[in-house]
């Protein structure tokens, strides 16, 4: 007998790891085959709650996990990209979303586990092409998924043996609310409710439990999958925070909400099962889907009394960072290209400010170590980089109009800046792989090394506020000043190259800070580069009127 249990539980958690290893990896198969595109559907598909329910639920199909669309809608919401109740939409969709791996797995092809790992091998080893690499990846993530399943199968047929186990099973057929708490708990501890949900169906499939136990604890999966969430939003902004609250909420409201209804449930289910006539596992793909279903359905009309009760529970400001321009106008590219371009200048300058306030995270990360001030800055750069995007579609859009030589010039400059702008975040996001790699391999750097970065960080930032400011009023003497600050910063990174060698030739210093500290001085004075580059224009576009 002891043999058989030690095999029963290598062969579940065995089988446990490879259906978790598959999921991930059909996921990411699925993530790649779509395209990195998973967050612009998000961001563009989720104008109105019910639109987003649909973004929610088409992303969720494409990754296989409600985890990662939630985790992405919070780093969405982190970052100004979508609003706190677009945000409510999408995790409602999400919810829908995860019950396919459960259709999935109904789908009685567990003897094929093996010859589908062969096939998704096969595509992954024997093509060069990236795209049938990525299939490859989503077959032999399925098949995985099934094989892990048929393995944790096997490894369960022994419990019906066990008196302990059917006295549990018994326990929560009498008590829902022993079965709720069960999934929830088995769904924090795995991280994943489909697996939990996986494991539900093998047991109803072999006969281990009966539908009235297997109903509460799939309400169970459904909260204990929040967690994730609720980990990924500590420490984030209280947009995010409040994405995960909303999460919380909605999934045990769901819970409740049928826990009462759990008899006229079960007797629905018990209806879809006869009448479909459905396997075993089918049964508890369509108990969840329509779990799923008619909760979003249900609790949709409430998204803003929700969202106002999210909202009292986490105060707060939302987001600091806007991804979106705030002031690209299509209309008056057509109406008034004159006022058209003062709009695009608008978002330059606010790129500008953003550029200026990521060089100020990354010089607090380097001097604190606090996270945060790393995250920032990374959000920065994506918005920077989302802003060049658009300031220059606009721009393109804009040279098609009859522009008057003056704005002509103008167009040029703010075309070019924008680019230099783009150039700054690229700088300070290398300052900041460097200051991980000093952290995480314990470079130290002498404390003669962080004053001459510092001072350094000081007279760039002060270079890039500069040049920003130069390009708002077309001054030319902040210009001028800029010219002559980056100047300096030359001066500066050569005599504290010359200091770094002189610490190495002591022995002061390692070669590995070493390396660290020059590439960190050479990004800073690229970035006084760019920050000249946008005064030049200012001075040439004074010197062409």
């Amino acid at each position: 007998m002891e043999i058989d249990v030690q095999q029963m539980i290598f062969e579940f958690i065995g089988g446990l790891g490879i259906f978790l290893f598959g999921l991930k990896y059909l996921g990411d198969g699925l993530q790649r085959t779509a395209g990195e595109r998973l967050r612009e559907i998000l961001d563009k598909f989720t104008s109105n709650p019910f639109m987003g329910v649909l973004a929610g639920l088409f992303v969720t199909v494409l990754v296989q996990s409600s985890t990662t669309t939630t985790v992405l809608t919070v780093g969405l919401v982190n970052a100004g990209f979508m609003t706190f109740r677009q945000a409510i939409g999408v995790i409602m969709g999400a919810n829908i979303g995860t019950t396919v791996t459960a259709f999935i797995i109904g789908i009685d092809v567990g003897a094929y586990g093996l010859p589908i790992i062969a096939v998704g091998s096969f595509l992954l080893f024997f093509f060069k092409s990236k795209k049938v690499a990525n299939w490859g990846q989503t077959v032999f993530g399925l098949g995985a998924l099934f094989f892990g399943l048929d393995v944790m199968s096997e490894g369960m047929k022994p419990l019906r043996s066990l008196e302990a186990f059917q006295e549990l099973t018994l326990s929560m057929s009498d008590n829902p609310i022993l079965g709720v708490v069960i999934g929830t708990l088995f769904t924090v501890i795995v991280q994943s409710s489909s697996a939990t949900i996986g494991i539900l169906q093998q047991l109803f499939g072999e006969g281990l439990m009966d539908l009235q136990a297997a109903l509460p604890v799939l309400f169970g999966d459904n909260v204990g999958t929040t967690i994730t969430a609720v980990l990924a939003a500590i420490g984030a902004s209280v947009g995010a925070k409040r994405a995960a609250a909303a999460h919380v909420i909605f999934n045990v409201l769901g819970a409740a909400v049928f826990l009462i209804l759990l008899v006229p449930f079960y007797a629905f289910v018990d209806w879809l099962r006869v009448t479909l006539d459905l396997n075993p596992e089918m049964t508890i793909a369509f108990a969840h889907g329509s779990f799923n279903i008619a909760n979003t359905i249900v609790q949709f009309p409430f998204i803003a009394l929700l969202a106002w009760i999210v909202m009292r529970i986490v105060p707060g400001e939302d987001s600091l960072i806007e991804y979106k321009p705030q002031h690209l106008d299509p209309i008056f590219i057509e109406q008034s290209p004159s006022l058209a371009l003062d709009q695009a200048k608008e978002e330059v300058i606010r790129m500008g400010e953003y550029a200026y306030k990521g060089l100020e995270e990354t010089s607090l990360y380097l001097n604190n170590k606090q996270q945060k001030h790393s995250e920032l800055a990374m959000q920065i750069e994506e918005a920077l980089n989302n802003l060049d995007r658009k300031i220059t579609d606009y721009l393109v859009d804009l040279s098609q109009a009859q522009l008057s030589d003056e704005d002509s010039h103008k167009h040029t400059a703010l075309m070019d800046s924008v680019r230099d702008i783009e150039r700054i975040g690229d700088h300070f996001e290398n300052i900041i792989e460097l200051i991980d790699y000093k952290n995480s391999n314990k470079v130290i750097l002498t404390e003669q090394a962080i004053d001459d970065l510092n001072e350094m960080f000081d007279l760039t930032l002060m270079t890039v506020k500069q040049a920003t400011k130069s390009l708002e009023g077309m001054d030319r003497e902040e210009a001028l000043s800029v010219v002559q600050k980056e100047n300096e910063l030359d001066r500066m990174e050569r005599t504290f190259r010359k200091k770094h060698i002189i610490r190495m030739n002591e022995g002061v210093c390692t070669g590995q800070a070493g390396i660290v500290f020059v590439d960190m001085l050479s990004n800073l004075e690229r970035i006084g580069d760019h920050a000249v580059n946008i005064a030049e224009e200012v001075l040439g576009e004074k010197e062409s009127l």
